[in-house]
């Protein structure tokens, strides 16, 4: 246990008549349960000041859980200590009164000249060094003889001999002073004097019971003697004067332990947001997951860009569509030109390498069975008789999701992504070098600005004042015009940086967490943000500017997560607020067209078939490399 200022520290009992469903707070690594909130705090920042000491090593100005980890490693060094030496050491503890120093000197000295029963050392056996171990101790004083087993390589003994101390030979000390060090202080609960803790007394017979003249309290340190009843009431006084003389909280601390303040600022209440998804909310994360993927290495892939709606409503959609079927020919030709595992089922069931339209739920049902996934098995029947449309929206989510997975894995997708990545190293260094000349031209003009300005000054009496005065105007006005195309072009160039480094992004991720770990994810070519639920099984999204406004205004910086997710928004606030805007006004329009199509099918009493919502039936994949012969069979096939 940790020492408290270096004096043994008691930890509380748990509140009485404690209800199982109260709501408590509990140190993490103590176990201690607060009933208040601000005696819970107060002993955290107690734990967190550096004024504990590790009791096994030694060291100080820890907090205490940085002094429990030290206290794990020393007692996992003190267990190293030789097991024929262990009872004869605590012999030698148990009731001594002399210092941590004067006392490992005095049985690293005893330790020297002493031989125990278990000891390993080496002997002379025909005529040269052998290893041995003693087994027994014969007699005492002088005539002290050692029965010894000889060990081999297994450290076996494989015969016995009767040899006196001078025949034996110890090459190395049995234990160093450090080792014994951590071993006294990891064996005992007491210092002053020194009492081994009862389980180890119990294990290797150590008398337990002090001696007589310690019992009268001679030998003793003045301090000890002074100890009476009232030390451990003592002690937990000086601890709550300690604890209230505390510090005030500094902020931000964990999310969960912000407790509102009378300065507070108000914060705004929270938006509902919307979850009007077309997939199941457990699903909806395969599906961002597919279609980010999908749009980072669209020209990896050979597929050309869509819209998260109209991967939406081709993946609810009850029949094959076109869009479905470009995903997953890309996936399986992606997959093919690795020639993994996926390559070799196909060589084996003898499959060409061209998927089609036509052959494309055969190349589907391979998959399903290399993957061997109980969640597909009820699936796998309902394609092969060619019904895809009817499998359940979730699975065939999961089954993009192992697509992609797949495709991650791949060699092919490895060397990209180490591209992307030195591409993204190669224009962060162009970046910054713009920016340290952008800094040293603007030092160079204030400089000689500065010495212009002068020239002018010294330069022509009153005779040509009129004139000089209007040269350094023409020149001043040539100089406001010059900086400003510089300055459009340096824009230009850090904007094009900037778009470079975002088309070369590696990976989408969060933008932070809010108090309940809620995740928040923004996607640029997706004019809404995202909120995942910390079980990951719950997703909703926020979709106009105000909802934004007031998400921002809602988070206590106080917080540690909160804060974090504040300053990310703040910082993106302009581009996810423009993508909002721009996503409202394209749904506006969608929805317009909708109702106008609706009208006019209505009048002709005729299903509309061009609406926004089936807008994925007209997708056409413009990256897919075919030849004229192929293109004309799947136009043929359609």
């Amino acid at each position: 246990m940790p020492l408290f200022k270096r004096t043994p520290f008691f930890l509380l009992d748990p509140p009485k008549d404690l209800d199982p469903k109260e709501k408590v707070f509990e140190v993490r690594f103590t176990k201690e349960i607060f009933r208040d909130y601000q005696e819970y705090l107060n002993r955290l920042n107690l734990y967190r000041r550096r004024v504990w000491t590790c009791k096994v090593s030694g060291k100080s100005n820890l907090t205490y859980e940085e002094a429990l980890v030290s206290e794990q490693r020393a007692a996992e060094k003190a267990q190293q200590l030789p097991r024929e030496l262990i009872s004869p050491v605590l012999q030698m503890v148990q009731y001594s009164t002399l210092s941590l120093t004067d006392l490992v000197n005095k049985i690293y000295g005893r330790l020297q000249e002493d031989l125990f029963e278990g000891l390993e050392l080496h002997a002379k056996k025909d005529g040269s060094d052998a290893a041995c171990k003693i087994l027994k101790v014969i007699g005492s004083g002088n005539t002290t003889s050692y029965e010894v087993g000889w060990t081999d390589k297994d450290n076996a003994v494989i015969s016995t001999s009767v040899l006196r101390a001078d025949d034996l030979i110890r090459k190395k000390a049995p234990s160093g002073r450090n080792m014994l060090k951590l071993f006294i202080r990891e064996s005992t609960s007491q210092n002053s004097p020194w009492i081994v803790h009862a389980s180890l007394a119990k294990k290797y017979g150590i008398p337990t019971e002090p001696p007589e003249d310690m019992m009268n309290g001679e030998g003793l340190p003045k301090t000890r003697k002074r100890l009476e009843n009232g030390t451990l009431e003592d002690a937990r006084k000086r601890l709550k004067q300690d604890e209230e003389q505390l510090v005030p909280v500094k902020y931000p601390i964990d999310d969960l332990l912000v407790k509102p303040a009378a300065d507070d600022p108000v914060l705004s209440k929270r938006c509902p947001t919307s979850t009007d998804f077309k997939v199941p909310l457990y699903s909806v994360g395969d599906l961002l997951m597919v279609w980010d993927f999908c749009m980072s290495f669209g020209r990896l892939l050979c597929l050309s860009p869509f819209s998260l709606s109209d991967l939406e409503n081709a993946i609810c959609h009850k029949e094959s569509n076109v869009l479905i079927v470009e995903i997953h020919t890309a996936l399986f030709h992606f997959l093919i030109k690795d020639e993994g595992d996926y390559f070799t089922i196909l060589q084996n069931k003898k499959r060409k390498s061209k998927v089609s339209l036509l052959t494309w739920k055969e190349y589907l049902c391979d998959f399903m069975e290399m993957t061997s996934k109980d969640d597909f098995s009820p699936s796998l029947s309902t394609v092969r008789r060619g019904h895809y449309g009817l499998v359940d929206t979730g699975v065939k989510l999961q089954i993009l999701r192992e697509l992609v997975d797949e495709a991650i894995a791949t060699t092919a997708f490895k060397e990209r992504l180490e591209e992307r990545i030195n591409q993204q190293q190669t224009l962060v260094a162009e970046k910054r070098e713009a920016a340290r000349k952008n800094k040293e031209e603007q030092k160079l003009n204030m400089e000689g600005t500065t010495e212009k300005e002068m020239n002018h000054t010294d330069s022509v009496p009153d005779g040509n004042e009129s004139v000089n005065g209007q040269l350094v105007a023409k020149e001043g006005k040539e100089k406001e015009n010059a900086p400003s195309k510089n300055e459009d072009g340096k824009l230009y160039l850090r904007r094009h940086l900037e778009k470079e480094m975002l088309d070369q992004s590696v990976r989408t991720s969060p933008l932070g967490k809010d108090r309940l770990y809620n995740r928040y994810w923004f996607f640029r070519r997706e004019g809404r943000l995202f909120v995942e639920s910390a079980d990951s099984k719950e997703w909703g999204y926020y979709s106009t500017k105000e909802e934004l406004a007031v998400l921002v205004g809602s988070l206590n910086i106080k917080g540690i997560r909160e804060r974090a997710l504040k300053q990310q928004l703040e910082k993106f606030y302009d581009k996810i607020s423009n993508a909002l805007e721009k996503r409202l006004k394209e749904v506006t329009q969608k929805m317009l067209l909708e109702e106008a199509v609706l009208r006019r099918s209505s009048r002709v009493h005729a299903q509309p078939k061009d609406g926004p919502s089936v807008s994925f039936l007209d997708y056409v994949n413009a990256w897919k490399p075919v030849s004229k012969r192929n293109r004309w069979k799947e136009n043929r096939a359609v």
